[in-house]
C-alpha cells in the first residue's frame, strides 16, 4: 500500500484538527481551574511544598487572616501531623468569570492515623458548608492560574492555633 501526497496531506491535516479540538478542550478555562485544584491537593498529599507554593499566587489572602507565607507555614506544620494524607473533593463545580473562577466543593481529608481522623472528622470532615477556592488567571496563557483566596463560612481556626 502507497500514500499518495494527497493521502498524506489529508491525514496531517485531520491529526492537526483533533490536536486543536483537543488542545481548546484542555484549555478550557473550568477543565484548566479543575486540574489545578486537583494537583494543588495532590502536591498537598505529597508534602511537596515547593509545588504547593506554586500554586498560591503572591497577592493571597484568606477569611482567617492568612497571606501567602503564613498559609504555607500552616500547612506545613498541620500536615505534619497528618500520616498517609488522603485529599477528596466531592462534586466540585467551577464558575468562570473573564479572568477570575471559582471551584466549590466538599473536601474530605483522610489520614492513616485512627487519632488524626477524629479530630479530622470533628472540625472538618463534616461541615455542612464546601469550600471555596478563587483562582485568578494572571495572562493570556490559558493555563496561567493561582490560587487567590479560600474560604468556608463554617470553618473555624481555633484561636490556640493561632
Amino acid at each position: 500500500m502507497t500514500i499518495s501526497f494527497r493521502g498524506g496531506f489529508y491525514g496531517g491535516l485531520a491529526l492537526a484538527v483533533c490536536i486543536g479540538l483537543y488542545l481548546i478542550w484542555l484549555w478550557r478555562p473550568e477543565r484548566q481551574v479543575q486540574r489545578h485544584t486537583e494537583n494543588f491537593f495532590h502536591a498537598i498529599e505529597h508534602r511537596n511544598w515547593e509545588a504547593v507554593a506554586d500554586f498560591i499566587g503572591n497577592d493571597y489572602q484568606d477569611q482567617w487572616g492568612d497571606d501567602r507565607a503564613r498559609v504555607l507555614e500552616r500547612m506545613r506544620e498541620g500536615f505534619r501531623w497528618v500520616r498517609g494524607c488522603r485529599i477528596i473533593a466531592l462534586n466540585p463545580a467551577v464558575q468562570v468569570e473573564t479572568r477570575r473562577a471559582i471551584w466549590i466543593g466538599k473536601i474530605t481529608l483522610y489520614s492513616s492515623d485512627d487519632g488524626v481522623m477524629e479530630v479530622l472528622d470533628e472540625r472538618l470532615n463534616k461541615l455542612p458548608t464546601p469550600f471555596k477556592l478563587e483562582w485568578h488567571r494572571l495572562s493570556g496563557k490559558p493555563w496561567d492560574w493561582k490560587l487567590a483566596r479560600v474560604s468556608n463560612s463554617a470553618f473555624e481556626i481555633p484561636a490556640d492555633i493561632y
